[in-house]
């Protein structure tokens, strides 16, 4: 999987912008707020459909502009490929996927890439809705299906806790309920089904990768843990799911949420069978996340057959030494594909390890 061009118009700050790449490393270094991080978003906005840095298209358009595009050209499986996003101040935005016009949900799987920014050092000791939508993001790009049927089971949560909020306000019955909760328990089975093999797999591949990177000295396990589940694991989750629903129903009216679900599950890290997130050293945790990221690499080349585009916004100053060796060592072996941003040379060893871009205002240079 490669990206060959990106032309940006109007987009950030730049007005007119044509790339052309080849299938190796690409560095881009200048200041901060010269635009680095905005070709970056660009290519993770053509696979993703949405930015990593603002919930509103239109802060992708130039000031002052009432439009923009960004277009990716990128091969997948020998095959070449174009993407088109139009931008506007006065329309709805529109993807043209080899020059026909698509929907947002048929979108994702088109191109396939990992990010990697300085906010995923946080991965760990965040919130576990960080690393539920880094699993959602990981498996959708895998399994487009899999993306669509989160898109509806967060659609089916919506509603259930808005009925729940009229219940409580008595401006509805509770036995109305019925009529989402089967729909909820279908949809949340498949889902958690699909996160605990993906889990599986990740497991296995982020303790090879810890392993390397630690030199031996330490393990990583990742487990998936069920919010409600106490016992172990049950393979019967549509009935476990219709159980846990009925015990929880008043508390969920009172508190017009719903509490059970793949929506409250996390998913665990401990090394050397100690939690990451608790106990691990600042050291540890982002060896951790490190880990975790090319494992998620090699994850998607499993399911897919190539690997993804990496994107490595600014973390090489976030990296000591050692790790930032290692993060080179695998990209350069594997020949992945990679787009760095990085503020000093001095973050990448002596001899050329990619090709330099300079950004300064808005152009580039090389």
């Amino acid at each position: 999987m490669k990206v060959k061009k990106l032309t940006l118009h109007n987009y950030r700050n730049y007005r007119d912008l044509k790339l052309q790449f080849d299938k190796n490393i690409h560095i881009f270094l200048g200041e901060n707020a010269q635009g680095k991080t905005n070709i970056i978003e660009a290519i993770y906005y053509a696979a993703m459909g949405h930015s990593h840095r603002t919930n509103t298209d239109l802060d992708l358009i130039r000031w002052d502009e009432k439009e923009g595009f960004v277009q990716l050209d990128f091969e997948r499986l020998d095959v070449e490929n174009q993407l088109k996003f139009h931008f506007s101040q006065e329309k709805k935005k529109s993807i043209i996927y080899n020059g026909q016009t698509i929907k947002q949900k048929d979108l994702i799987g088109a191109i396939n890439v990992v990010l990697f920014s300085p906010e995923d050092l946080f991965l760990i000791k965040g919130s576990p809705a960080g690393r539920r939508r880094f699993l959602d993001i990981e498996i959708s790009q895998a399994s487009p299906a899999y993306y669509h049927e989160l898109t509806k089971y967060t659609h089916i949560v919506a509603q259930r806790n808005m009925l729940l909020k009229k219940i409580r306000e008595r401006r509805a019955k509770s036995d109305m309920l019925d009529n989402w909760d089967p729909q909820l328990e279908k949809s949340a089975a498949i889902i958690v089904h699909k996160r605990l093999d993906a889990v599986k797999k990740l497991n296995m591949l982020a303790n090879l990768m810890h392993r390397r990177i630690s030199t031996n000295r330490e393990s990583l396990e990742i487990t998936y843990e069920i919010n409600g589940i106490e016992n172990g694991m049950t393979e019967e989750f549509i009935s476990w799911y219709n159980s846990k629903l009925k015990e929880s129903r008043e508390v969920d009216i009172l508190r017009g949420s719903t509490s059970i679900g793949p929506h409250r599950d996390d998913m665990v890290l401990n090394v050397n069978q100690i939690n990451l997130r608790s106990f691990g050293s600042q050291g540890q945790q982002r060896t951790g996340v490190l880990a975790l990221k090319l494992a998620e690499l090699e994850f998607i080349k499993s399911e897919t057959g190539e690997y993804p585009v990496l994107l490595l916004d600014d973390v090489m100053s976030e990296l000591d030494a050692a790790r930032r060796e290692q993060l080179l060592l695998f990209i350069q072996k594997e020949r992945i594909q990679t787009f760095i941003t990085a503020t000093d040379q001095a973050y990448f060893p002596k001899e050329k390890v990619g090709q330099y871009h300079i950004v300064s205002a808005g152009t580039i240079v090389g």
